[in-house]
């Protein structure tokens, strides 16, 4: 199969969309599948990543923001519709365009600024659409909806899909390297006699509030042993990673800041407590059995959070002023060991790390 993806990413949208199709991407062509790319030049894009990885690119050119405001008034109705940059007309008729030449057979789109009337446009040069979503808020025309996120029904689209649509709904979908589920019997193994000697912080591959920073404010009033390790994750493209790096040379612990890591799977099976965003990467935590607190850092995360929380998969922090208050009551907990112990199992009951072999299965099956 030929398949093209349609997804971006930048300082105002994070990197979530591309990483996860970069990941159904890799999955297809260790099949034998032929993938590419289509997003647009935005601030923070992952452009210089998708090529990395060896896929084609087509990266669509910035748009005149005047022309914008005026063409986009239309557009008010979606609630992420400046996330795209241009009017959706016209990144249709530039999609098109990237897509000229053999037929595509699935298109996937990963992008809240676009609906149905973008992906009828673009369907006449493609054979199927696919849409990952996560938020449930506009119509869509395609063939396959994705949605992994625990908490969404496949109710939740009546109304917003073709009557034919196939809707692969739940964490049981969730898009993760392979290297999770490779590594998932040795994580969960080590976590039959929970300690805390080392945590990994990733929130976001741009984390444009440098949560990361209050983070790492909070642990230095902390408790914890001075032989703790932070492992500190963070993107290329993070606004305060300077910050972080000078932040990190005085705290009291052994501190590593790294960027663009491609061990991530490593890194989770080592860590005995994460505090992360409420973002994709959930699910690749939840598969290694990684307990931890997660912050939601974007509207589209609370509904994702709210599940986790009432599933015990992960301590859920809504806004980030209860931070401190939270991670302090957390950390001196006397009850602490037992509580890794139940977010990790709540957490492994959920993911199982082969989301991708089942949506690679139903796009075969429904070409």
């Amino acid at each position: 199969m030929r398949i093209a993806f349609r997804a971006d990413a930048s300082i105002q949208i994070g990197t979530g969309h591309v990483m996860r199709c970069l990941t159904l991407a890799e999955a297809l062509r260790s099949q034998g599948h032929e993938c590419t790319f289509i997003c647009r030049d935005h601030p923070g894009n992952l452009g210089a990543l998708i090529a990395e990885r060896g896929f084609q690119l087509s990266l669509l050119s910035q748009a005149d923001l005047a022309e914008w405001s005026i063409e986009s008034e239309s557009d008010t109705a979606l609630a992420h519709a400046d996330w795209l940059g241009v009017p959706w007309q016209q990144d249709a008729e530039q999609t098109l365009e990237a897509l000229n030449g053999p037929i595509i057979d699935w298109l996937v789109v990963d992008h809240y600024a676009l609906d149905a009337r973008w992906e009828r446009r673009v369907s006449k040069r493609v054979g199927e659409v696919m849409v990952i979503d996560d938020i449930a808020d506009r119509p869509h025309e395609c063939k396959l909806l994705l949605d992994q996120n625990l908490g969404r029904e496949a109710q939740d689209y009546d109304g917003l899909l073709p009557e034919a649509c196939i809707r692969l709904v739940g964490p049981r979908y969730a898009l993760l390297r392979p290297e999770f589920a490779e590594l998932r019997e040795r994580s969960l193994e080590r976590r039959r006699t929970p300690e805390l000697k080392r945590i990994l912080i990733t929130l976001g591959g741009v984390d444009q509030d440098n949560v990361t920073g209050q983070v790492l404010d909070v642990l230095s009033k902390s408790q914890l042993s001075p032989e703790t390790e932070l492992d500190v994750v963070m993107g290329a493209s993070a606004p305060a990673l300077d910050e972080v790096r000078q932040q990190a040379q005085v705290l009291p612990f052994r501190v590593s800041v790294s960027v663009g890591v491609t061990d991530m799977a490593e890194r989770m099976c080592l860590a005995d407590f994460c505090i992360g965003a409420t973002g994709s990467t959930t699910w690749e935590r939840c598969c290694l059995g990684v307990p931890t607190m997660t912050m939601v850092l974007a509207e589209n995360q609370k509904h994702a959070a709210e599940a986790i929380a009432r599933h015990g998969a992960a301590v859920v922090i809504q806004n980030q002023s209860d931070l401190e208050a939270a991670l302090q009551k957390l950390l001196t907990n006397e009850q602490f060991a037992e509580n890794l112990s139940a977010m990790s199992n709540a957490g492994a009951s959920l993911v199982d790390g082969l989301g991708c072999l089942r949506v690679i299965n139903h796009l075969k099956t429904e070409q």
